[in-house]
């Protein structure tokens, strides 16, 4: 809410709690009962209170819990066309065709809604937003949607976009190490799974002796993610692409404003529960050095400098997982062009990844709503 002017309450001080609660904009969260749902109301109840009425929103099979935002216990309603009547700002955390299917109906109902699937991230009349490299993006939106990027790129995007401001980008290559909760819970109870049945053996030594041992317990993975890695994360696409290396090219060029940038991806899966890591090799157009990349990193909003290699410092996800920042170390001059960078970064991947970007996204267009 824009702050009164000094010395004059603002209208809502004058007109009590239940006027400043009605002349907020009211917010549904729709998935609210998912894993980013849960991390979305714990990070509403932690930052500004800017929101009105918090409705809560789910499949039928969910309505009647209830669940805490702002301390206050919330019934969840079920997804339907009413669920909207009197809604403002809509975050959506649904997969791609129940997004498909219900955000024109939200937008159809007057809500500015802000989705975090995949369905309208490339939409050209849909902006893809990251507050802190592009917030201007997020007034232009002509279907009345604004777009939450992949939990991939948004784990690095903040620090990249900064580094670009300077020195301008001119070619990305990445390799992932994802953490299973991208792949929802499913990914999560199997990592555990998987983990209880070699915990305490000598298996790792023999061909195929960790598959044997987990048996039929892969969950959503194509291979044993404990005691392992695996070089696969998406689907397939046209020539032994996965989903998500494309959608790190596609929407780091979006989100920059490069849309003719070279990027090569290949995304990883690791056994790590949350916080998703990667390596970047970034070419810049002008030359770069580690001391002026440190003064940028170190300034820039969102990211978390940790690089001090001689004292064992640098960032890991068991240690950044639930954390906000991008955290950033091991950055190194490329010993062959004098215009690279090669940098290791960490970002909590249900938090900046996904649900606090949403909330900030948020608080954007609230504060648009309200000016």
């Amino acid at each position: 809410m824009i702050p009164a002017e000094a010395g004059r309450p603002s209208l809502a001080d004058t007109l009590g709690t239940d006027a400043r609660t009605a002349a907020k904009p009211q917010l549904a969260v729709v998935g609210a009962t998912g894993a980013v749902g849960s991390v979305l109301l714990g990070i509403l109840s932690e930052r500004a209170d800017i929101w009105g009425e918090i409705r809560l929103i789910a499949s039928p099979r969910s309505a009647g819990r209830k669940l805490t935002v702002r301390g206050a216990e919330v019934e969840v309603v079920a997804l339907s066309e009413e669920a909207f009547e009197g809604i403002d700002v809509a975050m959506f955390d649904v997969p791609d065709e129940v997004s498909a299917q219900w955000v024109p109906v939200a937008v159809a109902k007057g809500a500015v809604v802000i989705d975090n699937a995949g369905t309208f991230r490339l939409d050209p009349d849909v902006p893809l937003v990251v507050p802190e490299v592009n917030a201007h993006a997020a007034r232009v939106r002509p279907r009345g949607i604004i777009a939450n990027p992949n939990c991939t790129t948004l784990s690095m995007i903040v620090a990249l976009g900064a580094l670009h401001a300077e020195y301008g980008l001119s070619e990305l290559i990445v390799s992932s190490y994802q953490a299973v909760s991208g792949s929802g819970k499913a990914g999560v109870d199997t990592l555990r799974a998987q983990l209880s049945a070699v915990s305490g053996t000598e298996l790792g030594n023999t061909p195929g002796d960790v598959r044997r041992a987990v048996g039929d317990t892969l969950g959503p993975f194509p291979a044993p993610i404990a005691l392992n890695v695996v070089p696969w994360a998406g689907s397939l696409r046209e020539d032994g692409w996965s989903s998500e290396e494309l959608k790190i090219r596609d929407e780091s060029r979006k989100i920059l404003g490069l849309p003719e940038l070279p990027v090569t991806a290949t995304c990883v899966r690791v056994p790590v529960i949350t916080t998703h890591s990667l390596t970047v090799h970034a070419r810049f157009e002008n030359e770069v050095t580690v001391a002026g990349a440190h003064e940028i990193l170190a300034a820039a909003p969102g990211v978390v400098l940790s690089d001090d290699p001689a004292q064992d410092e640098y960032p890991t996800p068991a240690d950044v997982v639930g954390t906000d920042p991008t955290w950033v170390g091991r950055v190194r001059r490329s010993l062959d062009d004098p215009r690279a960078l090669e940098l290791f970064v960490c970002g909590d991947n249900l938090r900046k990844g996904a649900a606090l970007n949403t909330a900030q996204i948020g608080e954007l267009v609230a504060a648009e709503l309200q000016g």
